[in-house]
This record gives C-alpha cells, structure tokens and sequence, in this order.
C-alpha cells in the first residue's frame, strides 16, 4: 500500500491548527494513506555532474550472507573454513562462484564483485542501518532504534536532491519492512521529512492479484471532485495562513500534490500491471515474492523510478525456508541445507535473470544492480553448524550503471576473515552509488537541527568504475 514509515508527532498549535482541515484529510489524505510530514531542512552545494546511471536496483539481503558460500569461496582452506559447497569456473577467466550459483556463473561477464568491504557493526539493526544508508551509527547497538535523526536511506536522498519526473515515484520499497525485533532504522526519509520517504509497497507482487488500490479513484470520486477539493483546501489554507507558517503543512501539501500526481499518470500504473509480462519471463525470474519483486523493479525503472529497495525477506530468518540470511545453525538448522534448498536457488535463479532482461532491454548499462547484505559470515563454521555475523570482510556483487563487466574490485586473506587489498567500507560503497547517479557525494544537507551533514563520508571506488 502507499504508506510511509514511521510517525512524527506535532505541538498543540499545530494540532490546533490541523484540526480546522480534519475533515478533508480524512477524505482526501487519509483516502491516500498519508501522514504528517517532518520538518525539511537540505541544502544542494554542488552543481549536478553527468550521472552513468538513471536507477539504482537495490537488494538488500537481510540477515548477511555467508560470502564464503557464495563469492569469494576458499577451496584451499581447511574444511572448518571452505564449508560443503565447490567453486565452479564462470565465463570470465580468474573468477568463480559457488557450484550452488551455476547461473551467476554463466552471467560473469555483467557484473563485478567488491571482495573487500569491511565494518566494524557486529548487530543487525546497526549494520543494517549502517548499509541501507551509508552512515555508520554512533555505537554498535542491537537496541538501536528507528528514529528521524537517523541519517536517511539512500532514495530519499534522491528524492530530495534529484528527483523523478513528476508523475513518476523517485523512491520505492518493497515488499517488506525490515525489523529484527524492532524496526531496522535507514529504510525512510529520516530528518528529511515524511514527503521523501518511499512510495513503498506491502502487496505480495507474486500474488495473483497483485494490485496497487491507491493508484485507482474510487469510483464514486471523479478526478474532476478530486480537484474541486484541492480548489476548497488551497481556500482554508489561505484564510489560515496555514500553508504560510507551518513547514508541516506545506509537507502534507507536497506529499498530496504527489499521490494526486501518481493517480493520474499511466506509466506509474502500467509499471505495477504483471501480467503485461510474458508467461515465460516470469517462469524465468521465478514465481516467488523476489523473483516477481525484481521483476517489478525492471519495469520501475522503464517508468522512471530513480531508487528500487527490493528486499529478499523482513526478518534475519536462517531457521528454514523463510526469512534472512542470518545461518547461525541455531534450534538444530544447520547452514547448509538453508542454503541448498531455499536461499541460493531463490538468488540463482532470479539475480541472474534480472541482470540478462535489462540488459537485452539495454537498460543495464544505466541502471546499477547492488546484491549485498549488511555483513559477511564468519570464516569458521561454529559448534551448531552455521557461521556467525562477520562485518570484518565481506562481498557485494554490482552490475550496470558505469561498474565495469567481468571484475573483481578488493582481495580477502586466505580465510576470508579480512581484506587483503583495497579495503572499503559502505561509506565508500554509499560515495560510489551517489556519484554513478551523478550527485557529488559531498553534497551537504541539513538535519533538523540545522547541522551540515555530506550525504557520504566515503571516496567512490574509482577501481570499480568502467
């Protein structure tokens, strides 16, 4: 559903205020599922550079997975540390993967993989954090909560700084909201204020009736009624000065102006109509929540989305067939038969497919594919058959968007435990994303307290850039 995350509260006079247009809020905002925005305070210092990518494709994969299982495997180490699974050749000569990922194999040649990533955020909800945004948090702390002095996750920096098409959402999420225990802050607007969060989505797109309601008038509301009520609101606003004095207000108005933008524009509602696809091409991202949800990111992009957060699963999962890729072994589930029967196949055979539909498309040369989780696993497999959380060195796969084809960016040691070479954190990763997107990533903006803050602290990995 249209939605946005998180809630800010307001004072009594504002409250005061509010109450006079309570009952259009309810016919008109509420009927879109909007809430009250925060206060905007950002700044742009930079001139636009040429960006190499329109979109970004982000899956994030909750849970972090095991990079010694997947991309950078260790065949020469002993059996604690180079687990069950066989690297195989790719197309690429010097690169390989896990037998489990024949697929990603066959399609080397259209990514690059970072080996060297490294942090120091030990819990899921601060490393989370950590890489749906780009900015560490202050301490490691599973307790660390949502907030909206947080730093924002990526696509509302987007949506503030260099925004889709009117008509057209900048940010979207989807399907899930991330959480383990409480809610994993960085997935929305932040300090930025509520008209940037995401247009995100709660609907299963492999639902057979997958479907997007806010996107259709009701049927006793024509658009015609629709503006008249635009017309009555912009009447109260004036007579109260409303839009004059409070920040809030002219964040609901933008927000509305928006939604009632989306509601009448056929490219965004043509994007969420699967069944428009090919039979077969669905069969071939997979008939899963994922393989349809990245399916829906392609046809984002065509419609001129400028930020995708697909996310694999809600929770860290690694308990059987749902969730994350959290495989710790723990209540007798080992790590392997997880990744055997449900996490790689899923992974196999839809990133895979992504990668070659928007490159036949030619797409994928302008859209950057980002595959990584929050951390890497441990090199040592522990007492209940699993490998525990390891931010000290991990993998993320990109592709498209100005990466070069058929690279590999950073080494790890012989156990995967630290980098080797050209070590880099999720700032620089964050600094990366920005600059392919043509935003200078040190383009300040303000928090509500009015503190300049760059929107990544990090270097891009010019490594990395074709």
């Amino acid at each position: 559903m249209l939605s946005t995350l998180g809630f800010s509260g307001c004072n009594d006079f504002q409250r005061a205020k509010i109450t006079r247009r309570h009952l259009l809020q309810v016919g008109g905002i509420g009927l879109l599922g909007l809430h009250l925005p925060s206060l905007l305070h950002a700044t742009e210092q930079s001139a636009p550079r040429k960006a190499r990518a329109k979109a970004v494709i982000l899956l994030h994969q909750y849970g972090g997975p095991s990079h010694l299982d997947t991309f950078d495997m260790k065949p020469a180490a002993v059996e604690a540390i180079r687990g069950e699974f066989k690297p195989i050749a790719t197309k690429v000569p010097g690169i390989s993967v896990c037998d489990q990922l024949p697929r990603f194999a066959q399609v080397a040649d259209k990514f690059s993989l970072v080996r060297s990533l490294y942090h120091e955020m030990k819990n899921h909800n601060s490393a989370g954090y950590y890489s749906l945004t780009g900015h560490a948090p202050a301490t490691d702390d599973q307790r660390l909560r949502d907030s909206r002095d947080l730093f924002p996750a990526y696509g509302s920096v987007m949506d503030r700084l260099a925004p889709a098409k009117a008509g057209v959402p900048t940010f979207v999420s989807y399907p899930h909201v991330l959480r383990d225990g409480s809610i994993t802050p960085g997935q929305h607007a932040s300090f930025l204020g509520k008209t940037h969060d995401p247009f995100f989505i709660s609907q299963d797109p492999n639902s057979p009736d997958f479907r997007l309601p806010e996107l259709s008038l009701p049927e006793n509301l024509t658009l015609d009624r629709l503006e008249n009520r635009r017309e009555v609101q912009r009447l109260i606003d004036r007579q109260s000065e409303l839009l004059e004095f409070s920040a809030r207000a002219r964040g609901i108005d933008a927000t509305y102006q928006k939604a009632l933008t989306m509601l009448t524009a056929p490219r965004v509602k043509k994007a969420f109509d699967l069944s428009e696809e090919p039979a077969a091409l669905r069969d071939q991202y997979g008939r899963t929540t994922y393989g349809q949800g990245c399916l829906l990111a392609r046809r984002l992009v065509e419609a001129g989305a400028r930020f995708i957060n697909v996310y694999f699963a809600a929770t860290i999962g690694g308990q059987g067939s749902t969730g994350g890729w959290d495989t710790h072994g723990f209540n007798n589930k080992p790590m392997y038969p997880i990744l055997k029967n449900y996490l790689l196949p899923i992974t196999n055979q839809t990133v895979p497919t992504l990668l070659e539909d928007l490159d036949a498309r030619r797409l994928l040369d302008e859209t950057l594919v980002v595959w990584v989780g929050e951390f890497g696993r441990s090199p040592r497999i522990n007492a209940t058959a699993g490998r525990d959380h390891w931010p000290r060195c991990y993998t993320a796969l990109l592709a498209g968007g100005g990466v070069r084809r058929g690279a590999v960016f950073g080494s790890s040691d012989k156990t995967g435990a630290f980098p080797a070479s050209d070590a880099v954190r999720p700032d620089d990763l964050a600094a990366t994303l920005f600059y392919l997107l043509g935003v200078d990533p040190h383009t300040e903006v303000r928090d509500a307290l009015n503190r300049p803050l760059p929107i990544a602290q990090g270097k891009p990995i010019t490594g990395l850039l074709a």
